[in-house]
């Protein structure tokens, strides 16, 4: 399945997507460079309600270790977002994924 690029209203928990988000960095010489660092995982949460004060937190286990992470949606670093895959939820915050070894279930595409 092709990833593709979501806006603001259409991420819902549940959704495994990849968030670009750019990083300045300086070198040793002083000179500035900007990059964009790639930060995939599961939504487990949105909040706030108007776009200035919406936050999503996503949620990846690497090297065996969660890691959950919360941007800004108004936020001018963010790049994009972009759809994975969705799975199949019943809740709209999925913080008992912290805790329990639950797996998800894809959701089925509608034809």
């Amino acid at each position: 399945m092709k990833a593709e690029v979501a806006k603001m209203d259409d991420i819902k928990p549940g959704m495994v997507i990849r968030v670009h988000q750019k990083i300045k960095e300086t070198t040793p010489k002083g000179d500035e460079r900007e990059r964009i660092q790639i930060f995939e995982g599961t939504v487990i949460a949105m909040k706030g309600k108007d776009a200035k004060s919406r936050t999503v937190t996503v949620r990846k286990v690497a090297s065996g270790v969660g890691v959950e992470r919360i941007f800004p949606m108004g936020s001018p670093s963010i790049a994009k977002f972009e759809v994975v895959k969705q799975y199949d939820t019943h809740r709209a915050k999925l913080y008992y994924l912290r805790t329990h070894k639950k797996s998800l279930k894809e959701k089925a595409v509608k034809k």
